[in-house]
């Protein structure tokens, strides 16, 4: 179907104030979600010492949240089907938030490991079933949302990492940070989805689609070509957003010869880019649609990744990143958004998608380093250069899967 051919109904008054309303629910939501994600993050020095682990074992331990992610997501669907929408959010959200206690709990590098993979498999599941219940709120108000809800979860990291460096400065450990905050969060996480209007019809039409069959691969919710195309473009956006994210700081020290508060610089200003991005996305959407922001959004996140290679100073390598950050921050939304609308489905959609798309979140890290150490960081973001341009050519696989906005 073409984009031309989708038509959307204007909402009446009442319709209208029901979609404003759980817009705001549902931002609140990302924002919970943010807010968990930052508060681990900003605490994870404090877990390192408390469990002794090196930087290696760290990492290595971390790596269990990813596959924890991407083993959970392609069952999300089967929990929506089993309890419905509004009760699968409220379940799995409050899952995710409660697991933040755990990570700060535990008294070794394995347990943190398995802590981590159980915290990776909420955090997984909760994604794919708030962004299907943005995608919802989105194909009711017939404009792009989703660029904005994903800002409102960076905003939530921002807060969270925030709250985190208070109490680090303040001296409060992490098990009771981390331990009060699950509390209030889970709390919200078990009111908030049932804020959200019901949608019965859609319920009863996906509980009436069949099961697939047990020691089976899951039947992709749309041709194996169209996953392909919008699977490609999130994996070089989240590549790009993994190294730029984890590798910034390094490059600037170890490259562009800086000191380590510059360094920092560039994490929270590529930080804050992405989020300004994403708070502004959908006003950039709606006025040059979808394939044309991402492509737009490739060419600048090109250009950022190729300064930071020909660097000849810090300040070039900082304004590099934030560029790149800039470049990329619509595009997981948009490709999540066009995803869920491609099928009545959308969870099963967005987890087939997102399996795939964060699996560069898992590789990012890795690759960057052994580039890093094999050849060197400029040709590592040589690679990020090469993967952003993807974003340029395949920014076309959005259009037959994005409603008019």
């Amino acid at each position: 179907m073409s984009e031309a051919s989708i038509e959307v109904a204007i909402p009446s008054t009442d319709s209208r104030s029901r979609i404003g309303r759980d817009r705001l629910v549902v931002s609140a939501i990302f924002a919970v979600h943010g807010a968990v994600t930052g508060t681990w993050t900003s605490r994870i020095p404090w877990v390192q010492e408390h469990v002794h682990a090196g930087l290696g074992v760290l990492g290595a331990s971390m790596v269990a949240a990813t596959v924890g992610s991407l083993v959970a997501m392609p069952r999300a669907g089967a929990v929506v089907r089993r309890f419905g929408h509004r009760t699968a959010l409220r379940l799995l959200l409050a899952l995710w938030t409660a697991c933040l206690a755990l990570p700060a709990l535990m008294p070794d590098v394995p347990a943190l490991a398995a802590s981590l993979f159980f915290f990776g498999a909420s955090a997984g599941l909760a994604d794919v079933v708030m962004n299907a219940a943005g995608v919802r709120v989105e194909r009711r108000a017939g404009k792009s949302i989703m660029s904005g809800l994903h800002g409102l979860w960076s905003v939530g990291v921002l807060a969270g990492s925030g709250l985190g460096v208070l109490c680090a400065h303040a001296q409060i450990g992490a098990p009771a940070e981390l331990i009060s905050v699950a509390v209030v969060l889970t709390v919200v996480a078990l009111i908030l989805p049932g804020l959200l209007t019901d949608e019965p019809v859609a319920a009863e039409a996906m509980a009436a689609q069949p099961k697939p069959a047990r020691r089976r691969l899951p039947r992709l919710p749309f041709p194996s070509r169209a996953l392909l195309g919008l699977a490609v473009v999130g994996f070089c956006a989240v590549f790009a957003e993994g190294a730029c994210n984890n590798w910034s700081a390094v490059y600037l020290v170890t490259v562009a010869h800086t000191n380590q508060a510059i360094a920092a610089f560039a994490v929270t200003g590529f930080a804050c880019t992405m989020a300004i991005g994403r708070l502004t996305g959908d006003a950039v959407v709606r006025r040059l649609g979808p394939v044309r922001t991402v492509r737009f959004g490739g060419i600048a996140a090109t250009a950022g990744a190729v300064a930071v290679v020909v660097a000849g100073s810090p300040l070039i390598a900082v304004l590099g990143f934030v560029l790149t950050g800039l470049g990329i921050a619509t595009t997981v939304p948009l490709v999540f958004g066009a995803s869920g609308r491609a099928t009545a489905h959308a969870e099963s959609a967005i987890a087939s998608i997102a399996v795939i798309t964060y699996t560069a979140g898992l590789v990012a890290d890795p690759t960057v380093g052994l580039l890093g150490s094999a050849v060197s960081l400029p040709f590592a973001f040589g690679v990020v250069a090469v993967l952003t341009s993807g974003l340029v050519f395949g920014a076309g696989a959005l259009r037959e899967k994005t409603a008019p906005v």
